[in-house]
């Protein structure tokens, strides 16, 4: 599909990239005004229904307006509505969490994984940065600092979760990465493997790419590799068979941390409760957040190993102070309300209940592959994404990237399904409370929006091959 560089359709093609609302495109068209939820449900301003079939921003696992999470941060705003956690201070609900997540975490870190509160899956992730480099500072190894992100990587926008993240628009003219955050390949096998390559092979090619960056930068400088167990904002990328199990084996090898990053994934997400658990990665350290309280209250942890905990921990007493914290790290409404939506996920048995529909959204969406448009369906558990192509034979992506995309997301809105496009590939997230009859009315409201992008191709003559 060719499209003209000054025409409207180029001119849109930056907000389509984008992950947030385009200024200049906001004040053209306006936003859509979301006035209230139930269920996995949102209605605008006008009255109109949308399924929401990203759960907001990857995030609200038990669906909209429940009202035991409304009860839970009512009751605490009550008792306690703030309190701080600094100066050997702290308050039921953050100690509860604590205990409550150590408790559940998958491998190494289970039952002693020390727990520290911040309020976004970025904070999270730049706290895990500042937290390898004071331990590795603390133990005597002053050069072992550098960390392995990898293309396409979501981690967060503060300037060093934003570095880890690899992707160009959450870097360009903000001056990042910063020295020390290294980016190794990404483990696409639809896009990036050889010919002929399977997925053990591809991944088997991935972990010697990583290994020989280990070894041009010096193993000793290496302190760190994270990862989301599947890849979200990048375009839910799923790893290939194997994948993890190379990638572990090559930071065991050489001493380095892996931190999982489970913002997305966790929770239920890929039909486990963490992704670790679906893809049997042992962490060292785990960030979580999103579907720790379903985004009813801002929250995020960062959970270290106990051995992390005690180089930290030794290193503090010698100093007398550690010097890192937030004004409402482990908030008693939030840590409550996140109690609250873990009760419910485990109650309600939520993770299995992902795990029973995922044959059904999978293979839903993996119905409409041979579609003219359809380049690939990828995805785990209630995770999925849509890859649409110009030439389905040659794999070729739309040119410029994003409008078909964006195209197909507006057309998802209006046959009332919220989607979220990353170029020119859809992703699905749709609340763990669904139902079968949920998961139809999806893929129906997708293949109409679907039909119509092809609709409108054909009529200007540009027809996908």
């Amino acid at each position: 599909m060719a499209i003209r560089p000054n025409s409207p359709a180029a001119r849109d093609v930056a907000y389509s990239l984008h992950p947030y609302t385009n200024a200049r495109k906001h004040e053209e068209k306006g936003p859509m005004i979301i006035e209230r939820g139930k269920g996995v449900y949102v209605y605008d301003d006008q009255g109109k229904e949308y399924l929401e079939g990203l759960s907001g921003l990857w995030s609200v696992a038990v669906g909209f307006g429940e009202d035991r999470l409304v009860e839970a941060a009512t009751k605490q705003m009550r008792k306690l509505p703030y309190y701080h956690t600094f100066a050997h201070k702290s308050h039921d609900p953050s100690i509860d969490l604590a205990e409550k997540l150590a408790a559940m975490a998958p491998g190494k870190l289970r039952n002693t994984a020390r727990v520290f509160f911040t309020n976004s899956g970025s904070e999270a992730n730049d706290t895990a940065v500042k937290l390898i480099w004071y331990y590795n500072n603390a133990i005597g190894r002053p050069e072992k600092k550098k960390i392995i992100s990898r293309i396409k990587g979501y981690h967060g926008v503060t300037i060093a979760s934003g570095s880890l993240t690899g992707l160009p628009y959450n870097h360009r003219d903000f001056d990042l990465p910063i020295a020390n955050i290294l980016h190794t390949a990404c483990p696409h096998h639809y896009r990036f493997a050889e010919p002929g390559e399977s997925e053990e092979e591809f991944a088997s090619r991935l972990a010697g790419h990583l290994e020989q960056l280990i070894l041009d930068e010096g193993p000793e400088t290496i302190a760190a590799f994270i990862g989301e167990p599947a890849m979200g904002a990048g375009g839910v990328i799923t790893p290939p068979a194997t994948y993890w199990e190379k990638i572990q084996r090559i930071c065991r090898k050489h001493d380095i941390l892996v931190v999982a990053d489970e913002v997305i994934n966790g929770f239920g997400r890929t039909g486990k409760m963490f992704g670790c658990d679906t893809y049997g990665i042992d962490p060292d350290m785990m960030t979580v957040s999103k579907a720790l309280s379903s985004s009813y209250m801002p929250i995020s942890a960062l959970l270290i190993s106990d051995e992390l905990y005690q180089g930290i921990a030794e290193n503090t007493a010698k100093i007398g102070t550690f010097g890192h914290g937030f004004t409402a790290s482990g908030h008693p409404v939030a840590t409550a309300v996140a109690l609250e939506n873990i009760k419910i996920i485990e109650e309600r048995k939520l993770v299995e209940n992902a795990a029973t529909l995922t044959p059904r959204l999978q293979n839903g969406l993996r119905a409409f592959t041979d579609h003219p448009l359809v380049g690939e369906v990828r995805g785990v558990g209630m995770l999925a994404a849509i890859e649409l192509v110009a030439d389905k034979a040659s794999k070729a992506a739309f040119d410029p990237v994003g409008v078909v995309g964006t195209y197909l997301f507006e057309r998802c809105q209006d046959h009332g399904l919220i989607l979220r496009n990353l170029g020119d590939t859809l992703a699905f997230c749709p609340p763990l409370i669904c139902t079968e009859k949920d998961i139809d009315t999806l893929l129906e409201r997708f293949g109409a929006a679907l039909e119509d992008t092809a609709a409108w191709m054909k009529s200007k003559g540009q027809a996908a091959e």
